[in-house]
């Protein structure tokens, strides 16, 4: 069995080209789906941000498979140059990869809290659409186990370090005062949320947008206003600060939308969705600053981090190790109860011989014999699983192909 998986990232691509290979939750299923379909794939997830797009998948180890062919084919996508923005990894590199994902040590904001929660929504969306197996399951499993450890023994930031925070402190670094500021969020799923909670507990005055304007239909964060989404623009020359954090695949607000407005005071636009939410050419216009998810990045690490780093990798050894004995002793029980069967069977050939000679009623004979293969089959189990504890891997994996030899024809 082979995990391979392949990612385009923050680090990677432009927001632009992310957007071109986002998956919303509904498309993400139905496009695992696809991709179990394809011969020898026995799992698959996909992983699918703001920031990143990962999909993996476990499949037999001879399969020649092209993951990335298979997304342009979903995507209808038939140029070749994206796949330099891709990186693939397969087994260890890309176990350790998913376990320092987990743990926020390669988001944008380093040591954010979203990932790890987005990685279990990714697991959870594979579950629902029957598209994972043991090895995948396991595997997205022990990562969230690595992240949990990572935040509790190893924390490398203190609060929430989201991008809308990143946001905040960066506007505060800069001398910006978020103290009665009148803001707008558009959206109000997860992300949405957040941003609006985070600008109110900054001091500003915040509306937030929602599509069912019926009170209690919609919950928004407390102490916010709400308004309908079709009223934003009416809104918006009150507002100093937009933030537009929705999963539409549409501008939420576009350049032909300000012809009919006048913007007389400075106004900063955040636009936190990828694919993106505002169009980017509003950030030419007069009194408007755009900033998009590519805008904020974390800055040299403190001396505390880089210890928390070297924590946080130790965490992440300890994992892999754990889950590649659960991986290598999956894949080698069935290698061991056919040397069992071999074994039991060159024992009975050889005992029979004597049996034969040995006066006893047949019945006896049966009942001995079946006595025999019990005890010879507990005997190799072990002696086996007893190497297996008392050796490193890769020594017992020596072990168990030298007796697959013994008994090869």
């Amino acid at each position: 069995m082979t995990i391979s998986m392949i990612g385009i990232d923050h680090d990677r691509a432009p927001v632009d080209i992310r957007a071109l290979f986002a998956f919303t939750k509904k498309n993400a299923g139905e496009a695992m789906e696809k991709f179990k379909e394809t011969a020898g794939i026995h799992g698959c997830i996909i992983l699918s941000t703001c920031n990143r797009l990962e999909i993996w998948a476990s499949h037999e180890d001879d399969q020649e498979l092209s993951l990335y062919q298979c997304l342009c084919q979903l995507k209808n996508i038939q140029d070749d140059s994206y796949e330099s923005y891709f990186v693939s990894r397969t087994d260890r590199e890309a176990a350790e990869h998913l376990f320092y994902l987990a743990g926020g040590l390669k988001s944008q904001i380093l040591g954010e809290d979203q990932i790890l929660t987005q990685i279990k929504d990714a697991l959870n969306l594979a579950r629902e659409h029957f598209t994972t197996d043991s090895t995948l399951e396991v595997l997205f499993r022990m990562a969230v186990t690595a992240g949990k450890k990572i935040k509790t023994e190893a924390p490398l930031a203190h609060g929430n370090p989201s991008v809308i925070h990143q946001a905040v402190s960066h506007l505060k670094e800069q001398g910006y005062d978020m103290h009665g500021k009148i803001c707008m969020v558009i959206g109000n799923g997860e992300m949405g949320k957040v941003a609006a909670q985070t600008l109110r507990d900054a001091g500003a005055n915040v509306t937030v947008t929602v599509r069912q304007y019926r009170s209690g239909m919609v919950s928004i964060p407390i102490g916010c206003s709400r308004i309908h989404y079709g009223e934003r623009m009416n809104f918006l020359p009150n507002c100093d600060i937009v933030v537009s954090a929705t999963a539409s695949p549409n501008f939420t607000l576009r350049e032909e939308l300000f012809r009919d407005i006048t913007i007389r005071k400075p106004l900063l636009l955040l636009d936190l969705a990828v694919p993106r939410d505002i169009e980017p050419s509003l950030g030419r216009k007069e009194n408007i600053t755009l900033y998009d998810m590519d805008s904020f990045h974390t800055e040299k690490l403190s001396p505390e981090a880089n210890e928390s780093l070297v924590r946080a990798a130790a965490i992440v050894e300890e994992q892999m190790t754990e889950f590649f004995q659960w991986l290598d002793g999956r894949d080698v029980i069935p290698r061991i109860q056919e040397i069992k069967a071999e074994a039991v069977q060159d024992l009975n050939l050889r005992i029979e011989k004597i049996l034969k000679k040995t006066p006893m009623q047949e019945e006896d004979r049966v009942q001995l014999l079946e006595a025999v293969d019990t005890a010879a089959g507990k005997v190799v189990n072990k002696m086996i699983f007893g190497l297996r504890d008392s050796l490193n891997q890769e020594a017992f994996l020596e072990c168990v192909a030298g007796l697959e030899k013994v008994y090869e024809e």
